[in-house]
């Protein structure tokens, strides 16, 4: 079967933000102690961050990474990981089963997230905390007037606000795992109440409201009870999913596109009927603020996945999921960022950079600001019920400043290269088109220490030019095609 992609530049399904490109640290195993935060360490700068981690996270130009939880929130005091270190308290941590140190909190937090170049995301805790606690956190971080909370923070070395813009309230509130979980009912009275009081605090933030993690059957009354006690305070839908290959099954796996447009489309749906019935006129956009490939590691402490070359695909199909969706989705937020089902894993006398790394690298670096309706066809395959899904998972994105075409495919073929036609409706390329790669030598292979480049992405020319021509697209590869227009 002929394998075609047409690109038509005045077909645009809508702008990127780039908040689809954030990320997520929670107080979990590694990511902040040994992670992100290891003042100990030789590696460490003089603010006891880890420089590699530092220099590897800035590749990948998150604007913004959610803090500090994940499940850990809904049991967290802000106030015990402000102040002098030594004076912190230890907590147990009941959604982990630890220890909890308090050695690094929201002051350190924001100075890691300017050396990275990031944006803040805070999530208060609507588990066993209370409104009070997160308006005073708002306070503590954004306030301008002469308060106890705003001497505080400058005495704790921040003189100017930290001017941090979104904030959660509470974490998978939907979960019976959760500390402090809550029915519909229950979570949209609460966050109406927080929200408001958060917003008396700082008008300028943003909220974003904990919707659904379990994919249970409660979606619609949990969006429906939000939407109608809170429409004016929510400024995004949170939802949360994480896939994985369980059953060793790879067309099942990269099937799972399938699934990922079924839960936008319906998150999309609901949030249009009840503004539509509610007459709800402003856009409620959706983030989904944890996102991967988790299924290894299971439940235990340190949630240390080690990720193979059909996971970096599935990270590629998941980020072209959400940008065909752009018009909604509006934040997104890779979970985690080091050690912790992450791409980055540390040991005391380095880094491993692990195969997810590449693809979120690529796209991030490349995606332009504006998602085309691309249309293509071609080959297909069937997997995990489905059928006729097509082996090419297909994204392009322009540039309109830099007048640059990218195209962002997944070759889902464990192992055939699928030579396609790609032809523009009008525009041509002009000048040097290049390919970014990547792949490895079958979809098993995983980075190791002692060999951390087995899958990589690598730049190779390519032969296009004009409105029409052919790229042979290698098996289990995610390429990014970056094509200037004259």
């Amino acid at each position: 079967m002929r394998n075609r992609i047409k690109v038509d530049l005045e077909r645009q399904l809508g702008t990127i933000d780039r908040n689809l490109f954030g990320g997520f640290a929670e107080h979990l195993g590694r990511c902040i102690y040994e992670g992100i935060y290891d003042p100990g360490s030789p590696l460490a700068d003089a603010q006891g961050f880890r420089a590699d981690v530092i220099t590897a996270l800035s590749r990948l130009r998150m604007p913004l990474i959610r803090y500090p939880g994940g499940n850990f929130v809904s049991g967290y005091r802000w106030r015990d990981g402000i102040g002098p270190a030594a004076e912190r308290p230890a907590r147990l941590d009941l959604a982990w089963h630890s220890v909890e140190s308090n050695r690094f909190g929201t002051d350190e937090f924001v100075r890691f997230c300017r050396e990275v170049g990031s944006a803040p995301y805070l999530v208060v805790n609507c588990g066993d905390g209370d409104m009070r606690e997160a308006r005073d956190w708002v306070e503590y971080c954004n306030g301008t007037q002469d308060t106890f909370l705003v001497q505080q923070r400058r005495r704790n070395g921040a003189e100017a606000p930290h001017g941090v813009k979104y904030w959660g309230i509470g974490n998978e509130v939907d979960g019976h795992w959760q500390i402090g979980y809550k029915t519909p009912q229950e979570y949209a009275r609460a966050f109406t109440e927080f929200g408001k009081v958060m917003k008396w605090v700082d008008p300028g933030i943003s909220l974003i409201a904990s919707v659904m993690s379990g994919w249970t059957p409660d979606l619609i009354e949990r969006v429906s009870a939000l939407l109608e006690q809170a429409p004016d305070l929510v400024d995004y839908v949170s939802i949360h999913w994480y896939v994985g290959n369980r059953e060793g099954d790879f067309a099942a796996y990269m099937a799972l596109s399938e699934l990922l447009e079924e839960r936008l489309s319906a998150c999309e749906g609901l949030i249009r009927g009840v503004s539509f019935a509610r007459g709800i006129t402003r856009q409620i956009p959706i983030a989904v603020d944890e996102w991967n490939v988790w299924y290894r590691s299971g439940g235990g402490l340190a949630l240390e996945e080690t990720y193979n070359l059909e996971d970096a695909l599935m990270v590629a199909i998941q980020m072209n999921a959400m940008i065909r969706h752009c018009r909604s989705v509006r934040m997104a937020n890779l979970a985690q960022i080091v050690n912790v089902i992450a791409p980055v894993v540390t040991r005391p006398d380095g880094l491993l950079l692990q195969t997810i790394f590449y693809p979120f690298e690529l796209y991030s670096q490349h995606c332009g600001n504006v998602a085309l309706d691309v249309s293509w066809e071609g080959e297909t395959f069937a997997g995990g019920g489905h059928t006729g899904v097509r082996v090419l998972d297909v994204v392009a994105t322009l540039d309109a400043q830099q007048q640059q075409l990218a195209l962002l495919v997944v070759n889902r073929s464990p192992d055939h290269p699928i030579e396609s036609e790609i032809s523009l409706a009008e525009g041509a390329v002009r000048g040097p088109a290049r390919a970014f790669i990547v792949n490895g030598p079958d979809v098993s292979t995983i980075n190791t220490f002692s060999e951390p480049r087995q899958v990589v992405t690598r730049e190779v020319p390519v032969q296009a030019s004009g409105s029409r021509w052919t790229y042979a697209f290698e098996p289990h590869s995610v390429t990014v095609l970056v094509c200037p227009l004259g």
